[in-house]
């Protein structure tokens, strides 16, 4: 059987074909910069990477054509979408009414559509991954796995909120946390690596890409997490502010006489890292642009660094000690600099990166010292894999 994961993001679009008898990977790929005139997609079969420069103004339009390329005769993996079984999506905020991963029915996007305001950026993309899926795969069973699943162990008097009780009892406002499939993830696969009992770890998670958050995993359950009620809290991210002192939202609103839909859009897509630089909405090019003496650029980085180490000394402090830090997601995991500064910081902790073992990128690999305190690692984050479990679990074929 062969079960199709979609994972789409903020602007792009991680895809996965995989045969579940083996958890072979048949095909996978990603769309990066969906919604401008540079989208592309790379996609990997049958040994073969190609990369095609094809404009993708939203989600819909990316996943049509990525279906596409799974029956492309230059490189097919199937003759037709009858091959597929069943459908995996990975899903961001379902608020209280959906807190584990659920067979995708009307009342799954009725929840999705509720809950945008809390996830502006996610839900509308899954929205789309699953009315587009219908369209091509009508007669698919479609698993939806929630990012906010792993993140429910977290205890009460850390995801309230110090605001009026009522608002939790009438709006469901609380702590969620995001990126839980990948927290999960990755504390799982290091304690394979390690060959212990997850049990007996502390660790902290650090997904770090286009959106990111840390994570307190301690005895394999989430006990902590930066991102908040929505994916807008936690550290700064590409695009999104991350914690703010909450008056400032609304003294910018008063002296520039804004909307609430105005400020929303200025928080989740105007700032963060790009509206510190003004520069493109990529990592990438904003370390390039602070290597090459960009004041403002290398400003960005040094809060992104700094507020970093910053969660994962107050995770530290939470579970009363740590035996280990991930870094994961398409920054953690090919970004040399930033998890060597981030280390750095946190050397008074015992925390010695090995800069040797630490230049390279995406590699599954301990990154610190022998004499280091706290081990570092980089895991590459496979959410599609356990999205793909989910969905053969749930839709029981």
């Amino acid at each position: 059987m062969k079960i199709l994961v979609l994972n789409c993001g903020s602007s792009s679009l991680k895809y996965q074909l995989i045969d579940m008898e083996t958890e072979d990977v048949l095909a996978s790929g990603k769309y990066e910069r969906i919604g401008e005139q540079e989208a592309f997609i790379t996609h990997k079969a049958c040994g073969k990477k190609v990369t095609i420069n094809h404009v993708a103004l939203d989600h819909t339009e990316a996943i049509d054509f990525t279906l596409k390329q799974l029956t492309n005769p230059e490189y097919k993996v199937i003759e037709s979408l009858d091959e597929v079984s069943a459908v995996g999506h990975r899903l961001v905020h379902g608020g209280e009414k959906i807190a584990e991963s659920v067979v995708i029915d009307d009342h799954v996007v009725d929840v999705l559509k509720e809950y945008t305001d809390l996830a502006p950026l996610h839900n509308p993309a899954g929205i789309m991954g699953i009315e587009a899926a219908k369209k091509v795969m009508p007669d698919k069973p479609m698993v939806g796995v929630f990012d906010t699943a792993f993140h429910q162990t977290i205890s009460k008097d850390r995801y309230i909120y110090p605001i009026p009780y009522e608002y939790y009892e009438k709006y469901s406002v609380r702590k969620y946390g995001f990126h839980g499939t990948s927290h999960m993830y990755v504390s799982r696969r290091l304690a394979e690596i390690k060959n212990e009992d997850i049990q007996n770890l502390k660790i902290v998670t650090c997904h770090l890409g286009q959106g990111s958050s840390i994570c307190a995993v301690d005895g394999g359950k989430s006990v902590d997490t930066s991102m908040g009620l929505t994916p807008l809290g936690g550290i700064p991210m590409v695009t999104r502010c991350g914690d703010l002192d909450p008056s400032v939202v609304t003294y910018i609103m008063k002296k520039e006489n804004m909307s609430v839909e105005q400020v929303d859009s200025l928080l989740n897509k105007e700032s963060g890292v790009m509206g510190v630089t003004g520069l493109a909405p990529d990592f990438r090019v904003i370390e390039q642009a602070s290597n090459e003496g960009n004041e403002r650029a290398d400003l960005a980085m040094k809060m992104f660094k700094y507020s970093v180490a910053s969660y994962v000394a107050k995770y530290a402090a939470a579970m009363g000690g740590i035996d280990a830090i991930v870094f994961t997601g398409g920054v953690g995991e090919n970004q040399i600099n930033i998890r060597r500064d981030v280390c750095k910081q946190l050397e008074f902790m015992g925390v010695y990166i090995d800069e040797e073992a630490n230049n390279m990128h995406g590699e599954e690999k301990k990154v610190s010292k022998a004499d280091s305190k706290v081990e570092v690692w980089v895991v590459p984050t496979n959410e599609e894999l356990m999205i793909a479990k989910e969905t053969q679990r749930l839709a029981r074929i």
